[in-house]
């Protein structure tokens, strides 16, 4: 569980569930919907990304990597989606979303994983072919970046994508392939079944659903998997669907 002490001082602790959060942000969709596939009540701090409200120093030293979501319960602060989505799951069991079996549980831990190390592609292939010329930054902005970011990986992107070129061919294809390879698995998996880890409704479908969102609006062949498209039009009728991720993408 990644736990973090923030550096920034308040002057009185955060009571309660407070979540840190972008409207588009695939991550921040898996925590606002597992909130609201619970019930539980939580606090909203938007930061908008296209207006890099998250590179701050104050933000920074909340998310040592500026990123979102951060979660802060009772004034303890969780970072990183898939594991703050366990702890959700553990802190408030019902409607519990892990499956029974040691099995299922594994399963549902390695698809979420690989959800995870995914990351990069689905955001290249977004930024690819949707929004990277928005998300450019400008070089005062790059500058401010480096100054606060210390991941090799997110500065080396974002510095491709604002330069003059854009993101490389090579990333681009690569990028498409490999989430190819990902879909063609989940695929041949729900063709055996309703739900990714198992027979039941669980965090490893909330985790996937934002990648199928963002990547489809962003033109992703998804007609090429039928058993996903079932699977989406499933979960995107759930009312926590509606409340954790359409209000939000409607909002902003």
């Amino acid at each position: 569980m990644t736990i973090i002490t923030p550096t920034k001082k308040r002057t009185k602790k955060l009571m309660g569930l407070h979540l840190y959060h972008f409207s588009k942000s695939n991550c921040s969709m898996r925590v606002r919907m597992v909130l609201e596939e619970k019930n539980i009540p939580w606090t909203s701090h938007h930061l908008d990304l296209r207006k890099a409200e998250n590179v701050t120093e104050d933000y920074f030293k909340i998310h040592p990597k500026g990123l979102v979501p951060a979660l802060i319960h009772d004034d303890v602060v969780h970072i990183e989606s898939t594991e703050i989505i366990n702890y959700l799951d553990e802190a408030f069991p019902s409607p519990h979303l892990t499956p029974a079996s040691h099995e299922d549980k594994k399963r549902m831990s390695d698809s979420m994983n690989q959800a995870t190390d995914n990351h990069i592609h689905v955001k290249t292939y977004m930024f690819a072919h949707q929004i990277g010329a928005s998300m450019s930054k400008t070089e005062q902005e790059l500058t401010m970046y480096r100054q606060l970011q210390a991941n090799t990986e997110l500065l080396e992107f974002h510095a491709e994508n604002s330069s003059a070129e854009g993101l490389s061919e090579n990333r681009i294809t690569t990028a498409t392939e490999i989430l190819n390879d990902c879909f063609s698995n989940i695929e041949k998996q729900l063709g055996m079944q309703n739900w990714i880890a198992s027979d039941s409704f669980s965090l490893a479908d909330i985790t996937w659903i934002p990648l199928y969102l963002t990547l489809n609006n962003a033109g992703f062949p998804f007609s090429d998997y039928p058993n996903i498209l079932k699977w989406a039009d499933t979960i995107t009728s759930r009312p926590s669907f509606h409340k954790g991720i359409t209000t939000w993408m409607d909002r902003f």
